[in-house]
């Protein structure tokens, strides 16, 4: 008798499609497998076959059937042979037919080598009349080769095709192959078709309508990729039955203003009215953005009469950019309203140029299954151009698809043409139910092309006159479809015209009724969430609003914070950690880290929540924090601020993947949804953040002026000169204020634990939202002179400007403007020299919107006579000085400073403390320009 070893290296050594010298990749895998695995895999077969996959059952079934008469050396039956031939040839469909699909609609598909022909499995065209028992591995039962491959024809290598097979989980691999192998094409009902047809014609209609009415107007329009009105219409229609309350939508220009009109119901005649130029409301005071960039939201209902929640979010020019925000507005709905994943699916619109080439789009996907960042699960679709502005594919990216990126994450991919709608269907709808039972991405690309160039007044032929001839002469979705249609008598030409020709007199009432609105109006697209909250005033800032809080409460909160629960295995430096902070309250001396976290306990007992992230925050780059504690033994996560009182706000902090781009785009748009609460992002060092600098460009710091939102996210950015080098010494300062305007933002570098204390909780004690950006310290965390008494937290509020608590008006001939850290250096020189009493630093702790009342008060209290110096560590060409210089026009401000430079910081510690030395001794040596 053969031993099992035997007979398989048999099979390998014969039956391996290299053995027939055809080519030169192997399908088998078999071919690939550890014969010590097989074995055990056998056995596991001998104890329950159906714990096996039904190949393996199957190859195992062989197996024993033979091993009565199969003596050693003697041939497998030919039989055998071929049908793990079979089974071969059923894998390499599931794991390469997407390369020989019917997907395109204006190009020849590139050629893949090798083929998916039957020689190239060791089987010839004597096999296809041959009943084959793989046939069961598709769910068609023993059948024909020529029907098993007919099937997988139909399967995988027609309007669809699919990458899958790389995904490692079995059970997610088996729910894809059951439902694409076993259920194959649907048939649509007449009242779904009369449906696909009627989003068809109302995205085609609506396209052609503005080309005619406003000629050469850019709309980035759909045409050649209608179908995905089609799609997401389905989508929605689709998710209400299953339950889904809210989708959240992200997309860039193309398609836009289609998708505003048909799934998310924007009226027409406000649409048309963007088109004719209208100003806004409060012109002069809001500028407002283009007409493909605004959000919109609206509570939609299904032909069946079902209601779903729809939201696209705004976005900028920049591709991509929108993706995060997305998924993390619907990352804050899941966790303050809806409770549940299945509840919500956010949706993103991606470009094939824009997937493959901006990184961002890496990021988000990475983020997709991470505790603080997971929403559920997005679905992707892909509105597949072939073409970026006007470069080639080709020279787009490396990789075989734009859509490789969800190849990282194990993502199953569904390549559709887009002309072939039903398709488009049944693909919307597999990938909604993937997403729904396993609450992970999921990826349309929806192969079609862009009729016109990359705006309607941009001429495509200069780079691509080949295929602009044939889109030329291409019928679009719509035609295609509505021949489709009639050939299958569900409809006749006469209704085909009749809907597109009653849409044409809607719109034409529509376009009328436009002309009469003066003004277009830009609404926030979350005014429901923030009905509550006003846009804020010069009067408002005029003077923060009390954030006192009970000091008893403070001191209960303080000692929860300083013990650690009993029963639990501590690192001993964890214990030292906790008995400081102890000390600290006995000694009524609160460092930073205690002041932050009296902050965060003060408003949790409020009821607020808190949300942080970002690299490192749990324990603080600079091991400041401990916000999560962690047993010795288990590694048992603790988090004090979850136990301050019995009803209070849940504190949440993460620890974010090794990015800024994506997270801080995630967290902004988690404030979105949460104006009531806290949310926080905190960059490892400040100096890190222009990783992010387009999500701070196009969203925190303008987001409000173009598309009258608000949002309440604050950034901490370690920001401090200590010979640390240029990567580590400067968040950029100057790039903030350069930015800052109209009430945009507020930026502030406090000084003290109970500023930066009431600073915190002054974000939610207001009636608006605005972005904080605070530069928070490194030297200070253990400086022995930034502390707080308890009395300074539990009492007052937010100073903006910190006047020089000795300083003799009568004395001082130098009057000092600061913020930072410098202030305890150049005091440190101060008190040294003694002599010094003739120079009094004035903190300005808030330097946008520049606190004009409180540094009025400064003016008036030392006089104009005085000298007014701005003294900053950064060089003459950083930090606040060229914004103070342009703001700060009642008395003549002169500045002490490093000279300008390219880069923020020396290098060399040793040059820092020289060049810092130099500004201390510039300060306190100060004589005024002649």
């Amino acid at each position: 008798m053969c031993t099992f070893f035997e007979a398989l290296h048999h099979i390998v050594v014969n039956f391996a499609p290299e053995k027939q010298g055809k080519v030169t990749e192997t399908y088998s895998y078999l071919g690939n497998a550890s014969a010590e695995a097989i074995d055990n895999l056998y056995q596991q077969y001998k104890e329950d076959p159906e714990s096996v996959d039904f190949g393996w059952r199957k190859f195992f079934e062989g197996f024993d059937f033979q091993q009565t008469n199969f003596e050693k050396g003697s041939a497998i039956p030919e039989s055998t042979l071929r049908e793990f031939k079979v089974i071969n040839l059923i894998n390499a469909y599931r794991s390469r037919g997407h390369l020989f699909t019917k997907t395109n609609p204006v190009r020849v598909r590139r050629q893949y080598s090798p083929t998916l022909e039957i020689v190239n499995f060791g089987l010839s065209t004597t096999d296809l009349k041959v009943v084959f028992q793989a046939g069961e591995e598709i769910g068609i039962g023993p059948a024909t080769l020529e029907s098993i491959i007919d099937h997988l024809e139909l399967t995988y290598c027609q309007s669809i095709g699919i990458e899958y097979t790389y995904i490692r989980e079995p059970h997610r691999v088996d729910w894809i192959r059951n439902r694409i192998e076993l259920k194959n094409r649907p048939t649509f009902s007449k009242e779904m078709k009369l449906s696909i047809l009627k989003k068809l014609n109302q995205a085609t209609a609506f396209e052609q309508y503005i080309q005619k009415k406003f000629v050469g107007q850019k709309r980035f329009s759909i045409e050649g990729g209608e179908s995905l009105i089609s799609a997401l219409h389905s989508l929605v229609v689709k998710g209400v039955d299953m339950g889904i309350e809210q989708f959240v939508i992200g997309m860039a220009h193309r398609g836009r203003l289609n998708a505003l009109a048909h799934i998310l119901d924007k009226p027409y005649e406000h649409i048309f009215s963007e088109f004719l130029g209208n100003q806004f409301d409060d012109e002069g005071v809001f500028d407002g953005d283009v007409k493909y960039h605004l959000g919109y939201s609206k509570t939609v209902t299904t032909e069946k009469g079902r209601t779903a929640h729809v939201t696209l979010c705004p976005n900028p020019s920049h591709l991509e950019a929108v993706n995060p925000i997305v998924t993390g507005l619907a990352r804050a709905k899941i966790d303050h309203s809806l409770h549940d994943e299945k509840k919500i699916v956010p949706i993103l619109v991606h470009g094939d140029a824009a997937i493959a080439g901006q990184g961002i789009a890496y990021e988000v996907v990475q983020m997709a299954q991470l505790d603080g960042y997971r929403a559920g699960g997005t679905i992707h679709i892909v509105v597949n151009n072939q073409i970026g502005f006007t470069t080639n594919y080709l020279d787009a990216r490396s990789s075989t698809y734009c859509t490789d990126v969800a190849k990282t994450t194990l993502c199953p991919v569904f390549h559709v043409n887009s002309d072939d709608v039903e398709a488009v269907i049944q693909t919307i709808q597999i990938a909604l139910d993937y997403r729904q039972e396993f609450n992970r991405d999921v990826f349309i690309d929806l192969l079609g092309y862009r009729k016109y160039g990359h705006n309607e007044g941009d001429e495509p032929k200069f780079t691509q006159p080949k295929l602009y001839h044939i889109i030329a002469s291409h019928p679009n979705p719509r035609a295609i479809y509505l021949n489709q249609l009639i050939e299958e008598k569900v409809v006749d030409k006469a209704y085909g015209e009749k809907i597109f020709n009653d849409l044409n007199a809607l719109l034409d009432t529509k376009f009328d009724e436009s002309k009469d609105i003066e003004k277009s109006q830009i609404k926030n697209f979350l005014a429901e969430t923030w009905q509550d909250y006003k846009p804020a005033t010069k009067a408002d800032f005029e003077q923060s609003p009390d954030t006192s809080y009970n000091e008893n409460k403070l001191l209960s909160q303080a000692n929860k914070l300083s013990h650690l629960p009993n029963g639990k295995k501590f690192f001993r430096k964890t214990q030292k950690l906790i008995a400081d902070r102890l000390k600290m309250v006995e000694n009524d001396s609160l460092d930073w880290a205690m002041a932050e976290m009296l902050a965060f306990s003060s408003l949790l007992e409020e009821g607020k929540n808190i949300r942080m992230s970002g690299q490192d925050v749990e324990r603080g780059t600079f091991s400041n924090r401990h916000a999560v504690l962690k047993t010795e033994d288990t590694e048992e996560e603790i988090i004090p601020l979850n136990s301050i009182a019995e009803k209070q706000g849940k504190f949440q902090i993460y620890n974010s993947l090794l990015s800024e781009y994506g997270v801080l785009g995630f967290d902004y748009g988690y404030a979105f949804g949460t104006p009531k609460d806290l949310t926080v992002w905190e960059a490892q060092f400040g100096d890190f953040f222009n990783g992010a600098q387009i999500i701070i460009d196009q969203f925190i710091t303008a987001a409000e002026d173009k598309w009258r939102i608000m949002n309440g996210l604050v950034m901490l950015l370690p920001h401090g000169y200590e010979g640390m080098g240029s990567e580590h010494s400067s968040a950029r300062i100057e790039r903030f204020l350069q930015s800052s305007a109209e009430l945009n933002i507020q930026v502030c570098n406090c000084t003290t634990p109970a500023n930066y204390f009431h600073l915190l909780r002054r974000q939610l004690h207001r009636t608006f939202r605005k972005p904080l950006v605070v530069f928070t310290p490194k030297k200070l965390l253990r400086y022995p002179k930034a502390v707080s008494t308890i009395k300074d937290l539990a009492l007052g509020r937010f100073q903006e400007v910190i006047d020089d608590p000795v300083a003799d008006p009568k004395k001082v001939k130098t009057v000092v403007l600061l913020s930072g850290k410098l202030y305890y250096e150049i005091l440190e020189a101060k008190e040294l020299m003694k002599s010094k009493n003739d120079v009094a630093l004035v903190r300005v702790e808030q330097l946008y919107p520049l606190p004009e009342k409180q540094l009025d008060e400064i003016i008036k209290k030392y006089g104009k006579d005085a000298s007014y110096v701005w003294a900053q560590e950064e060089p003459e060409n950083m930090g606040a000085w060229s914004y103070m210089f342009r703001m700060f026009r009642k008395v003549n401000l002169d500045l002490v400073a490093n000279v300008a430079s390219a880069s923020p910081a020396p290098g060399s510690s040793q040059l820092s403390e020289i060049r810092q030395k130099e500004v201390i001794d510039g300060v306190l040596n100060y004589k005024k320009n002649k």
